[in-house]
């Protein structure tokens, strides 16, 4: 066969497989497909469910924080306080001292007052006859006060250290929330889904089925339709799922805990039957990540999801069997 012919026929096959490696490289290359509707509706569906127990999980963590911050306070307060009694009373200490060296004692002022232990202080000061009644009456009442400011420092320590603790927590809970919820904003606003809401919302008027403070919680409650639900928010324009319920309960009056879990720990001795159902009713899915109240006529009105907003649902539409139970307010 000519050489040249046998030229003229590598062509052809060079240039095949230039293109099949260029097509492989370009394949490693190329983004995964993007997901169909119906795959980022049930991703979406996923996403909602793992949201609403984690949100909850940071609600949770908050409170703890709040109550661990709350008594470090107040033993940082009573620390201040015995501290300032201890001072107070130090300069007494000294004067007693003072008389009883220039009278005999054992003890130098100035080595007296540099005693770190209280009870060493004493016990050099305390010999015999030569503390008056006075004299040891102040002695006592400083042992006593240092005593409590040991006892003050020590809480308040313990305390710090698990509001430092819990703080933690709340961090670690936080980013996880957040990216969740960063990942639902980004499917529902490729659904076109996404629903900003009006913080200034005037809400619509409640004409149903309650009575008494019931119907002054669910009055308030249709009051704030429209506005957005925010993970961790409590309200005026926004709301998370239990945030909600407290806010509309309180205005009737009734203090509800923070968090799903608490309110339905705290509701343990009013629980009623799903057969029973009265407006004003807290309602709480199974694990405790979401709830609504129930508003009568088989419809509830709730805060639901990153991207929605406060609404009214079909109680049984909505649920579809991940109704765990109802509280009673």
């Amino acid at each position: 066969m000519p050489v040249r012919s046998v030229r003229k026929g590598l062509v052809p096959v060079a240039a095949g497989l230039a293109a099949a490696v260029l097509l492989a490289s370009q394949g490693s290359a190329v983004a995964e497909p993007r997901p169909t509707v119906a795959q980022a509706k049930a991703r979406l569906a996923k996403l909602q469910d793992q949201a609403d127990a984690m949100v909850e999980r940071y609600n949770t963590a908050t409170e703890r924080y709040k109550a661990a911050k709350k008594k470090y306070d107040r033993l940082d307060k009573e620390l201040s306080r015995e501290r300032g009694k201890v001072d107070g009373l130090r300069e007494n200490v000294a004067s007693a001292a003072a008389g009883m060296y220039q009278y005999g004692g054992l003890m130098s002022v100035p080595g007296v007052m540099s005693q770190d232990d209280p009870a060493g202080l004493l016990s050099g000061l305390a010999v015999g006859d030569q503390v008056s009644e006075g004299q040891a009456r102040t002695l006592q009442e400083f042992d006593a006060a240092t005593r409590g400011l040991q006892t003050r420092r020590g809480k308040a320590k313990a305390a710090y250290d698990d509001m430092a603790e819990v703080l933690g927590d709340v961090g670690q809970e936080k980013k996880k929330v957040e990216k969740l919820v960063g990942e639902q904003e980004r499917l529902l606003r490729r659904l076109n889904q996404f629903n900003a809401g009006n913080p200034n919302s005037r809400g619509v008027r409640y004409d149903g089925p309650a009575s008494g403070n019931a119907k002054v919680a669910l009055q308030f409650a249709y009051a704030q339709i429209g506005k957005p639900y925010r993970w961790g928010a409590t309200g005026p324009g926004a709301y998370d799922c239990s945030g909600f319920a407290q806010a509309s309960w309180g205005k009737a009056g009734v203090k509800l805990p923070r968090t799903t879990y608490q309110q339905w720990a705290w509701g343990a001795s009013r629980r009623v039957s799903l057969d029973d159902l009265q407006p004003g009713d807290l309602l709480f899915s199974n694990g405790l990540g979401h709830m609504g109240i129930y508003a009568g006529d088989g419809k509830m009105v709730h805060a639901p999801h990153t991207g929605d907003v406060v609404k009214v649902v079909a109680m049984d539409a909505y649920w579809r069997g991940r109704l765990m139970g109802a509280v009673r307010p």
